[in-house]
């Protein structure tokens, strides 16, 4: 028969194995032995227990701890933690500048000869002139015979005759440059396997650009394997192409593949695990399957029926390919590498062109540093930005998130100005469209775009598409939402003002107007937002030279080149405050020097 031992199984450190060891002999054998000194076998036997027992309690502490991602200390670890958290680590950072590139064009009847003007292609590369000789590259071509909103072109004069006609343009243009140097590497890939895996190892890789199979067949990067669609650029044909030139669409990706960065800084490309003699309900699985229990592919073999089944939404017929792998081919891997803190170089030093630059007279110059260059996560910023992934989701879930989601449509699917959400309102259309009531089921997402002089104008119909498209990938599937047009209400500024003695009525007039342009300026408003003229008026006050505001008016300006909305701004002032309508509008001032106005009184 078992002897029943008191046991106590709360020790975790040497000192306590010892004591309770010790304790544990003179309690159960006290006549076997009882020679406790420090120099005893039996004590030597007690302390290597004691030691045996202190290293795997610190060892179990330790690897308890390491599936926490708030106290994982392991990279390795912490690495895997943040991408299950849906966070992707920064192993370096790229430092980014706005280039300015001038190309000088001859005179054509009082206007730049843009016959002349060249296109300088995507990725074109630059240099540093600097010690660090530093790359970079742009993703966007810059062409001097287009010019829009979001990507305009500056014309100064070079030159003048003897009759004071120009002789000569310069074509100025901004573009964003990304520091790094793209690198390929080619892989030989043999029979098919699946979710193939291949790694880069290589130091600072900053992300892939492309992967081409010996077929000129292009595998395209996803979040995960299970998302089988990508965003698609095409070309804007229609006639708002100066203000949206790109197309946003979504095609489906059989090839695709997924990366993961390693602690120790390589790059893991993982591919899919379908091949090309497979069937196509595996690679691009076949919805009329779902349901069929006798399809291997499409339910569990254990004899249930679909209607207890749980389907996962990505993956929804349960194939098991997740895009095609890629087999008997060379996969040529470009990628680009390099950034860090030593890519931060100073002013006026990205000068050089790397790559040959078109026929013409060209300058190059950086008029800011380089930023944002930086080293990799640390421990404690790649713990904290993979809680914060994590809360995100990537999913647009308040007003706030399709606020910043709609925002951050790239500019070249259309420049979204102003956005204002709000839940939608049911009307009746046999009562003059009057409303209900609120629509539960739905968002209303009141937008507005730029034209080429950063006027708001009405979103265009392709602008309205492209948004749509993009934001279907971040709703949840119960949201609903109806893309409709901002009201833009003109108004001008009058103000009188009372001078002090000793300065100029000129000078103090045009700084309250500098002001109040400060103000006023649409970038710094949003839909919604109301006027209060007791801060006009503090601002004023706060002018040089000003002794008293004596009155300011908002008034309304509409037709021929204002909106054609008129708006009661006396009866929609109240307490010194302008508010808009309740159908959401933006008060904007569209000719500051002129729509802005102020005179002093004696």
């Amino acid at each position: 028969m078992a002897v029943s031992r008191d046991i106590k199984y709360v020790s975790r450190e040497f000192s306590d194995f010892r004591s309770q060891l010790i304790e544990f002999a003179k309690n159960y054998f006290p006549d076997s032995y009882n020679d406790f000194s420090p120099t005893s076998p039996g004590m030597m036997f007690i302390e290597m227990a004691s030691y045996v027992g202190d290293v795997l309690s610190f060892y179990q502490d330790t690897q308890l701890q390491e599936t926490f991602l708030t106290h994982a200390k392991d990279p390795k670890n912490l690495f895997n933690l943040a991408y299950m958290m849906g966070y992707r680590p920064k192993v370096t950072g790229t430092s980014e500048a706005i280039l300015t590139i001038s190309q000088a064009v001859d005179d054509a009847g009082g206007l730049p000869d843009f016959s002349q003007a060249k296109t300088i292609p995507a990725n074109f590369r630059y240099e540093s002139s600097d010690g660090s000789k530093t790359r970079f590259f742009s993703p966007n071509a810059v062409n001097f015979n287009f010019s829009s909103s979001y990507d305009p072109t500056d014309i100064t004069v070079t030159g003048v005759d003897g009759s004071n006609q120009p002789t000569g343009y310069l074509l100025s243009k901004k573009v964003k440059v990304i520091s790094g140097k793209r690198e390929v590497k080619d892989f030989a890939i043999g029979s098919a396997e699946k979710f193939k895996t291949i790694t880069i190892s290589d130091d600072n890789i900053v992300q892939v650009l492309s992967i081409v199979d010996g077929d000129g067949k292009e595998y395209v990067e996803v979040p995960f394997l299970g998302q089988d669609t990508v965003f698609l650029d095409e070309q804007n044909s229609s006639s708002d192409s100066n203000y949206v030139p790109f197309v946003l669409a979504l095609k489906k990706a059989p090839r695709r593949f997924v990366t993961r960065f390693r602690s120790n800084g390589n790059l893991d490309i993982q591919f899919g695990a379908g091949t090309l003699s497979d069937d196509d309900s595996v690679i691009l699985p076949d919805a009329t399957t779902i349901g069929n229990v006798t399809n291997q592919g499409s339910l569990n073999y254990n004899g249930s029926g679909s209607l207890t089944t749980t389907y996962d939404p990505t993956n929804f017929t349960y194939s098991k390919s997740y895009g095609i792998a890629p087999s008997n081919t060379t996969l040529t891997v470009t990628y680009l590498k390099g950034g860090g803190i030593s890519a931060n170089v100073p002013a006026n030093t990205i000068t050089t062109a790397i790559d040959t630059l078109p026929t013409g007279t060209f300058t190059i110059t950086n008029s800011e540093p380089a930023g944002g260059g930086r080293d990799g996560d640390t421990v404690d910023e790649l713990r904290e930005n993979a809680l914060r992934a994590f809360n995100e989701q990537g999913r647009a879930v308040t007003l706030q998130d399709y606020t910043v989601r709609a925002l951050s449509l790239p500019s070249k699917y259309g420049s979204i100005a102003k956005v204002y959400v709000a839940q939608d309102q049911l009307s009746n259309t046999n009562l003059n469209d009057s409303i209900v009531d609120n629509n539960p089921l739905a968002l209303a997402l009141y937008v507005l775009g730029y034209d080429n002089n950063q006027n708001l104008i009405t979103a265009t119909e392709n602008l309205k598409e492209n948004l749509k498209t993009y934001l279907a990938e971040f709703m949840l599937v119960t949201d609903s939402i109806n893309i409709r047009d901002a009201f833009v209400v003109n108004i001008g500024v009058n103000y009188e003002i009372k001078i002090r003695p000793n300065y100029s009525s000129r000078d103090v007039i045009f700084n309250c107007n500098v002001e109040l342009q400060d103000y006023f300026k649409i970038t710094k408003r949003s839909i919604n937002q109301p006027i209060n003229l007791s801060e006009l008026a503090v601002i004023l006050d706060k002018v040089k030279g000003v002794q008293t505001v004596q009155k300011i008016e908002i008034i309304n300006l509409n037709s021929g080149n204002y909106s054609e909305y008129g708006y009661d701004v006396k009866g929609a002032t109240k307490n010194n405050i302008v508010y808009p309508s309740l159908d959401p509008c933006i008060f904007e001032v569209k000719f500051p020097n002129e729509d802005i106005k102020g005179r002093s009184i004696i």
